[in-house]
């Protein structure tokens, strides 16, 4: 029987993992400009001031896009070592939007959370230009802390669940209410209990 890890290999690594987490302003600045982009709004910000008022508005106007930046302030502090403040970071975008996003998640920069009611948890991974869409859990199965690993650009519809230690390749379209439990590969569709390919993207 092996030995669970002790207090101090526990907190090395939580204090790696927080570390690749991306800087705030950065991260910030892609989501609002991908957010502005799936919005059909502008997207090329003009100045350092014109971005700050474009991410106040965003969020003012959508309480997703306030809990993603409420999200990413918490894993900075995460980083930092701030105590009890992303506690209740992490209560405000569950209060405030239904997004559930652990501490263990890491966000590439520029994703864009369409609406609420949004669950991500364990060793997850979300790559660039993702859409994550509302009532989606990305998590584990029991007994395996390891999550999935969403590549860039895929499109993961409403109420889609995808669990498990799998990779979900760049480009795919997760449609409406899919189970995903296997690895699907980049540029495909998959829709099902469980889900399936039902079409491949057609080479150039």
């Amino acid at each position: 029987m092996s030995e669970s890890p002790s207090k101090a290999q526990k907190r090395e690594f939580l204090k790696s993992l927080f570390a690749r987490h991306p800087g705030f302003r950065t991260a910030v600045y892609e989501d609002a400009r991908v957010t502005c982009q799936q919005r059909g709004e502008r997207y090329e910000f003009r100045s350092g001031f014109d971005t700050f008022c474009q991410v106040v508005r965003l969020m003012w106007v959508s309480d997703a896009f306030a809990a993603h930046v409420a999200y990413r302030l918490r894993a900075a502090m995460l980083r930092r070592g701030v105590p009890v403040i992303p506690r209740f970071l992490h209560r405000f975008c569950m209060r405030n939007a239904q997004v559930s996003i652990g501490p263990a998640v890491l966000i590439k920069p520029g994703v864009y959370i369409v609406h609420g009611q949004v669950v991500l948890d364990g060793l997850v991974e979300v790559g660039a230009g993702t859409v994550l869409s509302p009532w989606i859990t990305v998590g584990l199965r029991a007994g395996n802390i390891q999550g999935p690993v969403i590549g860039p650009g895929v499109n993961v519809g409403t109420g889609a669940k995808i669990v498990g230690p799998v990779t979900v390749g760049a480009g795919s379209f997760i449609g409406a209410n899919a189970v995903v439990v296997s690895d699907i590969p980049a540029g495909v569709t998959a829709v099902g209990v469980p889900a399936r390919i039902v079409e491949r993207e057609q080479p150039l």
